[in-house]
């Protein structure tokens, strides 16, 4: 199945976006900022429990998580089950504060944005598509090891 997704201009943004950050201005933001650059649909949760719920639902084409949330200390583990579940995995984005405190190969799932960062910097490294560092993207995408 293959999701819809809105172009503008020579952007491609995803059809839809799953937003995980408890704090609910950041989430706002990042969610105002996708919605008006073309993402057609976009849910925030505060939480691991509501992420997961949400993504029994629907499966996400991105996944912009905080790490640091208030029921878990290890957001990215969502990603490493996104990536696993999903036929096609969603693009990763990971906003943290501590970049380091992500584990290495879960890292590799995506791109790491360091907070505070500004709303536009998400948009236009989701529009710019760029393949994650690991070595599978780099596999695909036939970039020199």
């Amino acid at each position: 199945m293959t999701s819809k997704r809105m172009v503008r201009g020579n952007r491609v943004l995803p059809g839809r976006a799953l937003i995980v950050e408890d704090d609910a201005l950041v989430a706002m933001d990042i969610a105002e900022a996708l919605t008006d650059s073309g993402a057609e649909h976009v849910v925030v949760c505060g939480s691991i429990a509501a992420a997961l719920h949400e993504m029994e639902k629907v499966c996400p084409d991105l996944l912009v998580l905080d790490v640091r949330l208030a029921d878990r200390d290890d957001g990215w583990s969502l990603a490493e089950l996104a990536n696993q579940l999903n036929p096609v995995p969603p693009f990763i984005v990971f906003s943290t504060g501590s970049p380091a405190s992500i584990p290495p190969e879960t890292a590799a799932l995506g791109h790491v944005l360091v907070k505070p960062f500004p709303p536009e910097a998400l948009v236009r490294l989701v529009s710019e598509r760029r393949p994650a560092a690991g070595l599978l993207a780099k596999l695909r995408s036939g970039a020199p090891r």
